[in-house]
């Protein structure tokens, strides 16, 4: 028999992965009505009852209920998913991350487009047509000229003794290959990729460092070349001097619309997602799509997690979605996330916390997400004074994002990595 909201008593088991934070492994009798922070409380005096020695400071704690984070009454959650009371209701509970610290503001000349971390450093796409370089501290290392159009996408491809590559592609329909000296702070442009023919939206490396991928509003995905070699092929060990153009060893059709994002599954396997309400698989080896998923709305991101292979996207409707596109039964989309109140332009997950990403969007705010609490995010990232084109979680300890306020806001993780 059911028991109203506010009556009655429920039979629980608290379990965690987390041993320090252990209780004993019996059934406890509460409230049905329980809320979040009385369950924090009951949780924390367990815990009190167990030690020798009393804590002053308790831990707060989220609790998960049938995969999915409390975020009302105990009852109220239970008679959402027709679960009976009369059941012993197991509850995990797992120490919540602590909110992030808003760091250093980088000024930019005009807006940010795009954004990547790669250990200490940082790479920024402008509208300015520069790309920058920064120290994770704030400070300004490089500005580089060379595009004749608004920088859409920024991609690190290598860091060998002292000498970094990376990728930047432009509305001005080429992709650039940098190469940085980082003694000297000196950089040179040593390939331009050239074959698309309209602005380039989206770029990605390789696992390998071989290969990039870029996405086109001419909606072809091309393939190039990131390693360096003379003129016979043969991969150089000298240093090139001086750029040189570089065409694409793939074009790949399929996409009626702009490629907004894309991510390397594996060498071989590309995901992208496009303006036309698609995501597309695509097999390099075979040269065209493996599946189709197909949305409702622009597609403007994806970020797949190397940690639980799952996929999320951002999107005009202003959700995010989670997709496992291993499913075989049932639907690929597992999760919708609410919360943003305008297009999602960007997302991506964490590189070390396997259920937490974060999103960035046009209502100016960035959002931390843990996969298991689609009705609200953790923390909202506030900063941030218009919209937000793009976010990054490369390096685990800061959350950094660029937008139309000229600025990229970092914000450091507390949790020790």
């Amino acid at each position: 028999m059911e028991i109203e909201t506010g009556e009655g008593q429920v039979q629980i088991r608290l379990i965690t992965k987390q041993q320090q934070y252990a209780v004993p492994d019996i059934p406890y009798s509460i409230g049905a009505s329980v809320s979040q922070e009385e369950l924090n409380t009951f949780v924390n005096a367990l815990l009190q009852e167990n030690v020798d020695e009393k804590s002053s400071k308790p831990i707060i704690f989220e609790f998960i209920v049938l995969n999915e984070f409390l975020r009302y009454r105990l009852n109220d959650h239970l008679k959402e998913r027709s679960v009976s009371f009369e059941d012993v209701i197991e509850i995990e509970y797992v120490e919540r991350f602590p909110v992030p610290e808003p760091q250093d503001c980088l000024l930019h000349d005009d807006w940010v487009s795009a954004v990547q971390t790669h250990g200490k450093w940082i790479l920024t796409g402008c509208y300015d047509n520069t790309v920058n370089i920064w120290l994770v501290n704030g400070k300004h290392l490089l500005t580089i000229p060379g595009h004749s159009a608004p920088i859409k996408a920024v991609s690190w491809i290598s860091i060998h003794d002292k000498v970094a590559t990376f990728a930047s592609a432009s509305q001005d329909q080429t992709v650039m290959i940098w190469e940085w000296n980082i003694e000297t702070n000196a950089v040179d442009c040593i390939y331009v990729c050239k074959g698309h023919e309209r602005g380039v939206d989206s770029l990605a490396t390789s696992q390998s460092c071989k290969l990039l991928a870029s996405g086109s509003w001419d909606t072809m995905l091309k393939i190039w070349s990131c390693e360096q070699h003379d003129d016979d092929g043969e991969v150089s060990s000298k240093r090139l001097k001086g750029e040189q153009t570089r065409t694409p060893i793939k074009t790949l059709s399929g996409h009626r619309e702009a490629i907004s994002g894309i991510q390397w599954l594996n060498e071989e396997t590309i995901l992208t997602g496009s303006w036309d309400h698609t995501l597309r698989v695509w097999d390099l080896e075979q040269g065209g799509i493996k599946s189709e998923i197909n949305g409702n709305k622009p597609i403007f991101d994806v970020s797949h997690s190397k940690l639980n292979g799952l996929v999320v996207t951002s999107s005009a409707d202003k959700n995010v979605r989670l997709y496992d596109l291993r499913s075989n039964s049932g639907t690929i989309v597992k999760n919708t996330y609410a919360g943003h109140t305008q297009w999602v332009q960007s997302v991506c997950w964490s590189t070390t916390e396997e259920n937490l990403f974060i999103s960035g969007s046009y209502d100016n705010y960035v959002k931390l997400w843990d996969m298991r609490s689609p009705k609200a995010p953790l923390y909202d990232l506030l900063g941030h004074e218009d919209k937000v084109h793009d976010c990054d979680w490369s390096n685990p300890k800061y959350m950094i994002s660029g937008g139309a306020d000229n600025t990229v806001r970092i914000f450091k993780s507390k949790k020790s990595i």
